[in-house]
């Protein structure tokens, strides 16, 4: 028989204990008014492992102790004392760990371990995960990363300039050849299709564009000497995308791109794993809101889209900046940049594209709070000149060069015309400042 007080140890531990053991730690957030918040937490851990709401028969002692989660830590904010007086709930941090056994490599599963029923009770938020140095060991993680995204493209100390096509959809291979063309002449390092872009669609075929595109490629190197990448949306039905990366690499294609948060992250890993896939791989962050964008629930963004999707394999991520047109935040914008880059054992650092009104106003403010190892991703920013995508691309380049050598956007203006512009379209006050030169 076994005694309550025994049971209750077996799922209650100082994270010390867990930590010198082969545990995964979750840090999760709650904001719950109870009286009885530990025995919530120990149920909350018992319901990813072993547990269950009434006993079972086949439980067992055996079982629990093998497979059976531990609560190594909890704290309220604040840390409420005998002078608290409010009906506000408070928030609590509640750290679980789980056996290292129960896990396998596949990302499908360690997300359902770690969020999977309690993601549905509408009060708690999973913000971190802390794995074991020998649990990463068995990922590979991005093939290129961001020295190898630099190796590739052969740029070596700049922030890399990224473009989708505009508009998002509608256009012809032919006509999105040429704007690739007009694009990565004036300087654009990667051009993406849009997420919207259908991998494989009657007006828009995948072998088609492909071989349109890198015909194009060959041709600006041949006339500046610099070499860009296609990410081309192979995302589709989970049965089709291999297909569609195989295709797409005997078109002569030179970058992938995967909605990574429909297809979901074990597709990213299949194609991050496949030996016979070596491109560089762009994970696009579309509908990661409806999984990160909540105070109290759903996934913190930086486990997310940071740990998560760079664990999985991709080497660089579109995502949002405070300068731009999505409310992201400095906190966040901050942290998502270092869980995509700190070190992380053999796990390459995953490049960062700051993408969604990405324009010349905002170069310098980028490269002030991250630095140089970023990606701009600029659609309009390079499409919406005035004079079209040649200068436009040319305009970025020339507010990249603007802020390494720490010379405001608009004096450096006052000597490059396409950046002068682009920026008296972007804001008409401005424009008197270069009446002489337009």
């Amino acid at each position: 028989m076994i005694r309550k007080l025994d049971m209750e140890n077996l799922t209650y531990a100082f994270p010390e204990v867990a930590f010198s053991e082969d545990y995964v730690i979750a840090t999760y957030q709650a904001k719950v008014q109870t009286s009885h918040i530990e025995k919530l937490a120990m149920a909350i851990a018992a319901e990813q492992t072993t547990g269950t709401w009434i006993k079972v028969g086949a439980d067992s002692l055996e079982k629990t102790k093998r497979f059976g989660s531990k609560l190594v830590a909890l704290y309220e904010v604040p840390d409420i004392g005998c002078d608290y007086n409010s009906d506000e709930p408070p928030i609590y941090i509640i750290q679980v760990a789980y056996p290292m056994e129960n896990f396998s490599t596949s990302m499908s599963a360690i997300e359902t371990i770690l969020f999977g029923n309690i993601s549905a009770s509408g009060m708690i938020r999973l913000i971190d995960v802390a794995f074991p140095k020998k649990f990463i060991e068995k990922f590979q993680g991005p093939k290129f990363g961001v020295e190898g995204m630099r190796e590739v493209l052969g740029v070596k100390d700049r922030p890399l300039l990224n473009a989708m096509i505009k508009p998002n959809i509608g256009w012809t291979p032919d006509e999105g050849a040429e704007l690739f063309y007009r694009a990565c002449k004036g300087g654009v390092d990667v051009i993406k299709d849009d997420e919207l872009m259908l991998a494989d669609g009657p007006f828009c075929p995948l072998e088609e564009r492909v071989s349109k595109f890198m015909a194009m490629e060959k041709k600006v190197y041949e006339e500046t000497g610099e070499h860009s990448l296609y990410a081309v949306n192979i995302s589709d039905s989970t049965d089709k995308v291999k297909e569609n990366a195989y295709r797409a690499l005997e078109a002569g294609g030179n970058c992938l791109m995967v909605n990574v948060y429909t297809t979901g992250h074990d597709t990213l890993k299949m194609l991050a794993d496949d030996p016979n896939i070596n491109v560089p791989i762009l994970a696009h962050v579309n509908f990661a809101g409806t999984m990160a964008a909540s105070t109290y629930t759903g996934i913190a963004a930086p486990l997310m889209i940071g740990k998560l999707t760079r664990l999985a394999g991709a080497d660089f991520q579109i995502n949002g900046h405070p300068f731009g047109k999505f409310p992201v935040s400095h906190k966040v914008f901050y942290r998502c940049f270092k869980f995509f880059t700190q070190p992380w054992w053999n796990i390459k650092p995953m490049m960062y594209a700051c993408s969604g009104g990405t324009t010349q106003m905002a170069v310098e403010k980028i490269i002030k709070e991250v630095g140089t190892d970023v990606m701009l991703a600029a659609g309009g920013g390079v499409h919406g000149h005035p004079n079209g995508s040649e200068e436009g691309a040319k305009s970025m380049r020339q507010a990249i060069d603007a802020a390494l050598q720490g010379i405001p956007v608009t004096e450096y203006a006052k000597d490059h015309v396409e950046l002068a512009r682009m920026l008296a379209f972007l804001n008409p006050d401005l424009k008197k400042n270069f009446d002489l030169m337009l």
